[in-house]
């Protein structure tokens, strides 16, 4: 016998969605109707038009560059992405580039100014912290639920719930980065009369940046590593490509997709940390 009835989360959860879909399904159709034309018209106009050689030299010439003039970064850029070319996968990558790059975009503009927020309000981190961690620890696969709820199936949705699974890293490390801050330097700023702002923008952001630019690395790769999950949800790219073969048990077409990834993943990581790394730190 129970003592304490079954509490009817579930229910309650299903009807606070059909809440929101059907209060804000304005606000849910401009999104996916306008921000996916938008999507569609950056992967298919703009980047499906760059000739692939071209696309390759720009990305080979930014890594050296990136890289402090070193060349096994742009050397690995060359045949990886030459590789994807060969393997016919490159409007894939083009797909799935554009899902991590949005994704991670909106995750930074959203996960800064909430870390900074946690870093000068006590009460805003005790509050933010388990949401976090909740964000953190909840199946990715979840995420997909409400994403289709609100903007049926698409890029749209796969870029939704990447936001929510990549955005924690950021706000994190925000926090972290600005709560190091040497004391000394703030009672500095401080007694040389900086406004808020100032001590903001010149003094914390900058000292922070290594620390914040770590978290937008795990951001990016968190973006990512949802590639083949929001696949399941209709976006397009190399996930859907590593599903299908999943589907058919085709194990060569899905490696060579899962591979394609891991090529995409080294060359965004790898830009990240040489933009991570100070000059004084090259040996």
């Amino acid at each position: 016998m129970e003592l304490i009835p079954k509490l009817p989360v579930a229910e309650w959860i299903s009807d606070a969605t059909d809440w929101l879909t059907d209060t804000f399904e304005f606000l849910f159709d401009f999104v996916k109707n306008d921000f996916g034309d938008f999507i569609e018209f950056f992967a298919e106009s703009l980047l499906m038009q760059i000739p692939i050689w071209l696309f390759i030299a720009v990305v080979a010439v930014l890594a050296f560059f990136v890289s402090k003039k070193r060349i096994g970064l742009p050397v690995f850029v060359i045949f990886g992405l030459w590789f994807i070319q060969n393997q016919e996968l490159w409007e894939e990558l083009m797909n799935t580039f554009t899902l991590v790059i949005f994704a991670s975009l909106i995750s930074v503009i959203i996960g800064v100014p909430f870390g900074i927020w946690m870093a000068k309000n006590k009460v805003v981190e005790t509050l933010l912290t388990p949401v976090l961690d909740f964000m953190q620890t909840m199946p990715a696969f979840v995420y997909l639920i409400p994403a289709v709820a609100f903007f049926s199936i698409g890029m749209v949705p796969g870029v939704f719930a990447s936001v929510i699974f990549a955005t924690p890293p950021t706000v994190r490390f925000t926090n972290l980065g600005i709560r190091q801050v040497s004391h000394e330097l703030i009672e500095a700023s401080d007694a040389f009369g900086t406004t808020g702002a100032q001590k903001l923008f010149k003094v914390q952001l900058p000292m922070a940046k290594k620390t914040i630019m770590a978290g937008i690395n795990q951001t990016v790769m968190l973006a990512l590593s949802m590639v083949v999950i929001a696949s399941m949800i209709g976006a397009k790219g190399l996930g859907q490509t590593v599903i299908t073969g999943l589907q058919r048990a085709d194990v060569g077409t899905g490696f060579v997709a899962g591979l394609g990834i891991v090529i995409l993943a080294i060359i965004i990581d790898r830009f990240t940390q040489n933009l991570n790394t100070q000059r004084g730190d090259q040996s």
